[in-house]
């Protein structure tokens, strides 16, 4: 062979693999490139907590004083503050109050469960402020001052240790009037089984307040507590798991399970359909998704029977009908997600490996929520880094893309609308501090209503834990 021949074969050779090289970068292998911390800076609030942390407690945002403004509750273990938007501390408790760590060990409401509810209760025009305690007792605080309006001690079913999760409910259509009580069995492994729903004014004003209604036979998110919300709009809520319950306390429907729930939703995934559509992932057994409303099971669904365990439940394609339900997979290291559309099929899949920034941990992402961060319909995602306190980051799910980068040392992660545009804000508590992060960027559809109005989204923002933002 002369040379002539030799030297272009080699260059050919030199250029093809520069070309692959080229194409490599390009299919989303970022782990060859770092992504820049964002350059927004957040507001930062300082805590009359303790900066320790187990993983014990969490946060909600609430309009306690009712100002017109988005206040913000922490809980820790013994502990429970509130704070005005603009960092202005309105009081604290140091109390026993209600939270814990694994609830399938510990009772509910499990990691990162706020255990605390905001609300009118009363009709005053007026928030309080409702928890429970570890001695069995229910706590009604005036929302602006912490003052108590009443304290009452409710026995817990048989077979329990006490009450251990609360949810402001609406079930008898007169607005959120109604409380929902739940707790676990003592003994084995702990499921919240127990409900009881009481009327508010019976707390407040009997002597012996008794339930609207009681189950012991509830199927329950494994790792959190009852969510509810109005699946058919007739202006009454229904409790969320893996049977759902009507306002009376009847079974409406429930999902054939081979395992149990790791997380649960409530969403418009099907606008075709009327109403709210609840999504369920299953641990077990099947390891599938489920989708199903009041009336039905609408589809069920896996993806090579890989379990979903986290998810988040959005718009991350507004090409496609309906919304899509990304899953986060369960690897201790090198995550897998998966994508389902609105009818069930997969859409998307990748490791997680090949979008993270370089030097996020192999362990993945959690405490995942749907955000609202651009004001357009496409929906993203924000998680913090898995198993640490760590950086915040917010992605794209359909294709994993790694979008903004925050560095930070999160203990918890909260999203929510609180600077009033519509958008929402991360909320991250790093040991004794919150810091919030809002869109610098100008809103570019500012007239949108508010977040807030949307029934499922007041209740989903104050029944959120680890497995279930």
């Amino acid at each position: 062979m002369n040379t002539y021949l030799i030297k272009r074969n080699f260059l050919k050779f030199r250029v093809d693999i520069f070309l692959f090289f080229l194409l490599f970068l390009s299919s989303g292998c970022s782990q060859l490139s770092s992504l820049p911390y964002s350059s927004i800076k957040p507001q930062s609030i300082e805590l009359d907590l303790p900066a320790e942390d187990e993983g014990i407690g969490g946060l909600i945002t609430s309009d306690v004083n009712d100002d017109g403004q988005k206040d913000l509750i922490v809980t820790k273990p013994g502990h429970l503050v509130v704070y005005q938007g603009n960092g202005q501390k309105l009081w604290a408790k140091q109390i026993d109050i209600q939270v814990a760590k694994k609830s399938e060990k510990n009772g509910l409401p499990g990691w990162h469960g706020p255990g605390v509810q905001a609300g009118d209760v009363d009709g005053d025009s007026k928030t309080e402020v409702l928890f429970l305690t570890k001695d069995n007792t229910l706590h009604i605080v005036e929302g602006e001052s912490g003052k108590t309006k009443k304290t009452i001690t409710l026995k817990s079913p048989a077979g329990t240790e006490r009450w251990e999760h609360l949810v402001i409910t609406n079930f008898r259509g007169q607005g959120d009037r109604d409380l929902l009580l739940q707790t676990t069995n003592s003994e084995g492994y702990r499921t919240g089984v127990f409900l009881a729903a009481y009327a508010i004014d019976d707390l407040l004003k009997k002597e012996d307040p008794q339930p609207l209604w009681t189950r012991d036979d509830f199927v329950a998110s494994a790792h959190n507590g009852a969510r509810v919300a109005d699946l058919n709009a007739d202006g009454k809520d229904e409790v969320l798991g893996g049977t759902l319950i009507s306002p009376d306390g009847e079974i409406l429907i429930q999902i054939s399970l081979k395992g149990h729930i790791d997380a649960i939703f409530v969403a418009d995934v099907r606008p075709d359909i009327p109403g709210l559509e609840v999504v369920a992932l299953e641990e077990g057994g099947g390891n599938r998704v489920f989708l199903f409303n009041s009336d039905r099971l609408i589809w069920e669904t896996d993806y090579k029977n890989k379990e979903p365990q986290n998810g988040a439940i959005g718009d991350f394609d507004p090409n496609r009908p309906g919304l899509e339900i990304w899953s986060r997979s369960r690897y201790p290291e090198h995550q897998k997600p998966f994508v389902f559309d609105a009818q069930g099929q997969l859409i998307a899949k990748y490791k997680m490996d090949n979008v993270a920034p370089r030097d996020w941990t192999v362990k993945g992402v959690e405490v995942i929520f749907t955000i609202d961060w651009i004001g357009e319909e496409k929906q993203l995602a924000a998680a913090k880094e898995r198993h640490e306190s760590g950086d915040v980051a917010i992605f794209d799910p359909l294709t994993g893309k790694f979008l903004h980068r925050f560095k930070e040392k999160a203990d918890r992660l909260y999203v929510a609308d609180v600077s009033g545009d519509w958008r929402e804000e991360l909320i991250v508590l790093n040991g004794n501090q919150l810091h919030i992060y809002s869109n610098p960027e100008p809103n570019p559809n500012p007239n949108r209503p508010r977040l807030w109005s949307q029934n499922h989204y007041r209740r989903s923002k104050m029944t959120w834990n680890y497995y279930s933002p």
